[in-house]
């Protein structure tokens, strides 16, 4: 900024020559400014190109991923593999970081083959594949659990449709596409085989993925590294979570829960883990390995008496219990944090192969550094990079960002730049996670020069609810690419759940392929065309209903599903005040009712808990209604099934919670009659629901508790499995007899099984407590509704009932019935 000029009334050529001077200065300084803007963009991309570089050079021979790229042909449309070739090509012919090109293969003998897809590694290859067959064939590629694949509109083999003359070229804008989160691991993969990896690895590689977290199978590493210090497979029985909690022990939130892990378990996942990246390695992806980031077991104290092993706080337990919480971290100034980094990093090659340069650690991930000091945390920067550099010279550290918004508090500007400058330039990546609603790109000079990419974060727990930020993911990526200054270097998928809102994640994956924004209302025009094989004007009027409503939540609020359904308010509706209301349920002072299409706004509810709601639940009342209008031209269609079923449950869903707010205001005017008559609609809501996603494979909970028990190996494995399974989908985490867990419901689901046979119990135990108090005319007794509930809760956890794995009855006519039955007047 230029300072004003003093007027000097003595000498005013004075004025005049401080002027140019000060003129002169500024254009210098502008010019030096400019200089050092250009030299560190530079010095930037110099550095991420020779990652790059190195990263090509561990790729596999081009045949050899030639035959991968074609054997997922095989795998999505077996008739059409003698179709296609398959070519890699050098990145000079692309002019940018990568790329795939689509031609019309040149053959006079006749029909086959027909076209010829190139690009620079056969991940490039297989998106060209998906990007054919959606734009040229109207195909559609989703999760099996969202509806799966849709390629009846792909006409037979000699009769594909040809592109332009030229070809097409898609470049990718900047180098990478990153997926999955830290907790993704536990959340969605935790009881998947090799078959279910397999149609994942595939999925990613359609996508253009090129850049996923491995993390399976650690923990078998860690016993071999482990096994070095002395620690014994009995100290990690009480360090190792078990399968369903294993990501929170590996960030050192928890230790113990859930486990121990067994041999067989190890060994399984070990295995597991190299099928993972045999497959991404020969798709030309580059695995993100984990790294040491200082959670250790506790007898390492014991035996190392003099390392600096601090025991961390609690986590989200309900009292402290050490046999769970208050995990041990070793500080990255110990020379013992170094040794240990560096044998896990290399018991990891002598494992897989040198298949990366890229390693992923936060240890300051929701467990802040004990000071401030910025001198301290950049030499606890630098110790964590030495700790990967000496098992891998080339190592780049890959580090997610949530720590940057979940504790803004700590991390200061002062304090990030600190940890992001405390490693040689180039060598950390940041992963801005939760760019599509908070991001810190804006905020951070772009992350002090730091390389980072650009993530949606999307889903939180693997809840089941439609939500989502479509004009975001058209825009952001491309604001923060042609921003000054940007260091954007790839754009990530960083979701805790998978296998929900298809909508979401195919923009999110084709952003990884777009340089200009896109329009939002045409893309979803072609969308749903593809989604359901066929043009419908009443599912595209629909579909511009959600995205002007669920799919476009401008709120800020972070979508975590609150419903009253699958997280029952734990709360005495009596008392005069909130105080005594759990988790986070008092985010307005006003709750919005919706009646004939107005909104309704009543004062009463000022201290009643609200579930996040965004959008007039009457425009989706009516998108409801123009899908089941299309329901008879659309049979039999796996993608229209779920998106009906999903689409129903949501409207219920939030119907239930204006029952629910109904009845509690009932409870409070002592009306027992019209209180006794809400509980009968909104448990009815709960069956009826429940009956609904009984019509979908895909929302059934009998096919998660099967997964589970179907990898193990004995009867205590099973019964561990499916107490695993149970628990984290439900209480989530300890309680005690009278106080639930803090995180109980965090990983709620809308699963026919679940609503019944748990949210039922539970909606029926807390409203007989409230009607006795009103029939008796007594204060609600608040622990004793706790104590009967929690003692249900844990017995259900403990169960192995069977649950339903295949879905009964048709859809389609519930849904109808069940929109006549509450929307029909």
């Amino acid at each position: 900024m230029l300072t004003p000029l003093v007027k000097n009334s003595k000498n005013p050529n004075q004025n005049v020559c401080t002027s140019k001077f000060l003129f002169l200065i500024l254009i210098l300084s502008l010019l030096i400014s400019s200089s050092s803007s250009s030299s560190s963009s530079s010095s930037q991309s110099e550095a991420v190109e020779a990652l790059l570089r190195r990263l090509d050079a561990k790729r596999p021979p081009a045949s050899v991923q030639e035959s991968a790229a074609k054997a997922v042909l095989n795998r999505l449309l077996p008739a059409h593999v003698s179709s296609f070739v398959f070519k890699i090509v050098t990145k000079d012919i692309c002019g940018g970081p990568s790329c795939f090109q689509i031609t019309n293969y040149k053959n006079s003998s006749g029909n086959v083959p027909e076209i010829m897809i190139e690009g620079v590694a056969a991940v490039e290859i297989a998106s060209g594949l998906h990007w054919y067959l959606k734009y040229w064939c109207g195909a559609h590629v989703s999760w099996d659990k969202t509806g799966g694949i849709q390629i009846a509109s792909v006409p037979r083999p000699g009769s594909l449709p040809l592109v332009s003359d030229g070809g097409v070229r898609i470049q990718r804008p900047v180098p990478w596409n990153y997926y999955q989160n830290v907790v993704t691991s536990s959340y969605s993969y935790v009881w998947w085989d090799w078959e279910r990896w397999e149609k994942e690895i595939d999925w990613m590689a359609l996508q253009g993925i090129n850049l996923p977290l491995a993390f399976t199978g650690q923990e078998a590493i860690w016993q071999k590294v482990f096994s070095g210090f002395n620690i014994s497979m009995r100290d990690l029985n009480n360090f190792f979570g078990g399968p369903a909690f294993l990501a929170w022990a590996r960030m050192g939130n928890l230790h113990g829960w859930g486990g121990p892990l067994s041999q067989n378990w190890l060994d399984q996942q070990l295995g597991l883990q190299k099928q993972i990246l045999s497959r991404m390695i020969v798709l030309g992806m580059t695995p993100v390995l984990p790294s040491f980031s200082g959670n250790v077991p506790g007898a390492l104290k014991e035996i190392f008496p003099s390392a600096k092993i601090t025991r961390l706080g609690d986590w989200n337990t309900v009292d402290g219990d050490t046999r769970w919480c208050c995990t041990f971290l070793l500080d990255p100034s110990d020379p013992l944090f170094i040794k240990i980094g560096e044998a896990f990093i290399k018991q990891q090659i002598k494992e897989y192969g040198d298949v990366t340069d890229i390693y992923n650690c936060d240890t300051f991930n929701e467990n802040p550094p004990p000071t401030s000091n910025t001198s301290y945390i950049s030499s606890l920067g630098a110790a964590v990079y030495k700790a990967m550099s000496k098992g891998d010279k080339d190592a780049v550290w890959l580090m997610q960002g949530w720590l940057f918004y979940s504790d803004s508090s700590f991390w200061k500007p002062p304090q990030m730049k600190a940890l992001l400058h405390s490693v040689p330039f180039g060598k950390m990546i940041v992963l801005d996670l939760f760019a599509d609603a908070k991001p810190i790109w804006r905020t951070s000079f772009q992350f002090y020069g730091t390389p980072y990419i650009w993530c949606m974060l999307h889903n939180f727990g693997g809840n089941i609810e439609m939500y989502g930020i479509l004009d975001a993911i058209a825009s952001g990526p491309i604001d923060a690419r042609v921003s000054k200054n940007s260091t954007m270097v790839g754009v990530g998928m960083c979701m805790e759940g998978i296998e929900q809102n298809p909508v979401v994640y195919e923009l999110m994956s084709e952003m990884a392929f777009r340089s200009d924004k896109v329009h939002v209302k045409e893309w979803l025009k072609s969308y749903s065309q593809r989604r359901y094989s066929k043009a419908i004007y009443q599912v595209e009027a629909a579909w511009e209903i959600l995205h002007a409503t669920i799919y476009n939540c401008t709120d800020g609020i972070a979508d975590h599903n609150t419903d009253f359904i699958v997280e029952l308010p734990d709360w005495d509706p009596s008392a005069p005040t909130s105080s005594n209301i759990s988790r986070e349920h008092l985010k307005q002072n006003l709750i919005p009712l919706h009646r004939n299409g107005r909104f309704l706004f009543s004062e009463r509810s000022s201290s009643l808990p609200q579930a996040h709601l965004w959008y007039s639940t009457q425009d989706v009342i009516n998108a409801l209604r123009l899908f089941l209008e299309a329901g008879t031209s659309l049979t039999g269609s796996l993608t229209y099934r779920y998106d009906l079923v999903d689409l129903t449950r949501q409207v219920l869903s939030k119907l239930a919670n204006q029952v629910y707010l109904e009845a509690v205001t009932a409870f409070r005017d002592k009306d027992t009659k019209t209180f006794s008559s809400l509980i009968q609609k909104f448990e009815g809501l709960i069956k009826d629901i429940d009956k609904l996603l009984a019509a979908d494979d895909n929302f059934l909970l009998g096919t998660w508790l099967e997964s589970a028990r179907k990898l193990a190996l004995n009867h205590e494995e099973r019964k561990q499995y499916e107490w695993n399974a149970r628990t984290q989908v439900t209480m989530w985490f300890d309680n005690s007899k009278s106080v639930q867990s803090k995180l109980h419901d965090y990983a709620n689901k809308f699963w026919s099984g679940l609503l019944e046979g748990y949210y039922l119990p539970r909606a029926s135990t807390y409203f007989s407590h409230l009607l006795k108090s009103l029939e008796e005319n007594k204060s609600f007794k608040l622990e004793d509704w706790r104590r009967e509930w929690i003692a249900f809760s844990n017995k259900w956890q403990e169960g192995n009932e069977l649950y339903p794995v295949k879905a009964k009855g048709d859809a389609l006519a519930i849904s109808k019935a069940l929109y006549d039955k509450y929307f029909g007047q």
